[in-house]
């Protein structure tokens, strides 16, 4: 009886001992393999479940689940951009600053000269991408290291804002624009209590994962790529579907999905396309990972570095529009801190500090850990000077745990 080169994929996943045997690591092996990205998920779960108790439910209520995702809307849109500055092996200390001096651009420009927002939103997206043009030409081609060129752009972008602002607060903006931080998908059925809508795009959301989970693990399984266990895989998928759908009900019988909401999740759906399917994500991996060896075997570093600084000026010019139409206004002091948080974010989420490694849903994940530990110790009641504090504690121990990996392998 001949035998089949490559299985069908439902053979696979029945559990046929010689495909497992062939395809498939044993379960232990391919958690210690894969520690840090398990570790992450199940630390951000586990936080959350420690709050929910130490608030007495008042985490997860869809009031304050929505404001979680406001409050860190900002965070998440930045960290995508900052981890592909830190996988290419650099650093970005101006996007908080950036950030701030966007918004007091959109708000001279809505509200001092009565700009349509749409047109305003686009220059102030172009700017930031100029921004980034700049401080990444510096960077790729002056060589000058990217910690000083952002420190710079940090203090010069800081004293434009205050400059644009004259130091007052300017505001509010149009009611349209506000719908970009405020406003909420529009429900199409009428059910008193629950936003039918944002639950059925939810569980659509979630449905479309498994089946685009199935799709890639069939496929690794049929090419003999190593994959994890069939056990492991359905386990996690109706575990995070069935979370994806619970906080989907949790916003629809409030206020349904958040517009910024939307947005986050189709730029995490690019950038995760992005770094793992196309040639420039590949290349900006093998760049942070030795750029010597890259620059050798042809591919632009300079023109890389670049193009991650102009990303990343576009994403942090576009959260600083989301911030401004969350507060209604542009203050001199808007995007402080916010680069600390964003990078804190990226190395929780797995990245490390010498280039080359992280991931786009580790970056997410990072960034949620630091928003549900924010809103927690708020909620508290715990000051400002110890929440500093805990953060700091919880960012230097993601570090050494990349340091002791890196060490131990």
């Amino acid at each position: 009886m001949s035998q089949t080169t490559h299985p069908p994929a439902s053979t696979l996943a029945d559990g046929n001992p010689t495909a497992t045997a062939r395809h498939d690591k044993s379960l232990l092996q391919h958690l210690q393999h894969n520690l840090r990205e398990y570790g992450m998920l199940i630390t951000l779960v586990a936080i959350m479940g420690f709050f929910q108790y130490m608030t007495e439910g008042t985490l997860m209520q869809p009031l304050n689940l929505t404001n979680l995702v406001l409050q860190n809307s900002y965070i998440v849109i930045m960290a995508l951009g900052m981890l592909l500055v830190i996988v290419a092996g650099h650093i970005d200390l101006s996007v908080g600053s950036v950030c701030g001096f966007i918004g007091a651009l959109a708000a001279v420009l809505m509200v001092e000269y009565n700009w349509h927002f749409v047109p305003a939103t686009l220059v102030c997206l172009l700017c930031g991408g100029l921004i980034g043009a700049i401080q990444g030409g510096f960077v790729a081609f002056s060589r000058i290291p990217s910690f000083i060129v952002t420190l710079a752009g940090m203090l010069v972008f800081k004293g434009l804002a205050l400059a644009l602002l004259a130091g007052q607060s300017v505001g509010p903006f149009p009611s349209a624009f506000q719908m970009l931080s405020s406003g909420f998908i529009p429900d199409l059925f009428s059910v008193e209590g629950l936003r039918l809508t944002s639950l059925l795009l939810g569980a659509a959301v979630a449905a479309a994962l498994a089946v685009g989970g199935l799709r890639q693990r069939a496929n690794r399984l049929r090419h003999g790529v190593q994959t994890e266990p069939a056990g492991l895989f359905i386990a996690r998928t109706v575990v995070f579907g069935g979370l994806l759908v619970y906080f989907s009900y949790l916003l629809a019988s409030y206020k349904g999905l958040p517009n910024v909401l939307i947005v986050m999740a189709l730029l995490i759906v690019l950038f995760d396309f992005v770094t793992s399917r196309t040639t420039i994500g590949r290349r900006i991996y093998a760049m942070g990972g030795n750029e010597k060896a890259a620059k050798l075997s042809g591919i632009k570093t300079e023109r890389l570095t670049l193009y991650a600084f102009i990303n990343m000026g576009v994403l942090a010019a576009l959260a600083g529009l989301v911030f401004a139409a969350r507060l209604n206004t542009a203050t001199p002091k808007a995007g402080l801190g916010f680069e600390l948080d964003v990078i804190a974010a990226c190395f929780i989420g797995g990245a490390s500090a010498s280039g080359g490694v992280g991931k786009v849903m580790g970056a997410v994940i990072g960034a949620f850990v630091m928003g549900v530990m924010n809103n927690g110790m708020s909620i508290l009641g715990i000051g400002i000077d110890y929440q500093q504090v805990i953060k700091g504690v919880v960012l230097l121990a993601a570090v050494l745990v990349d340091v002791y990996n890196k060490n131990k392998a």
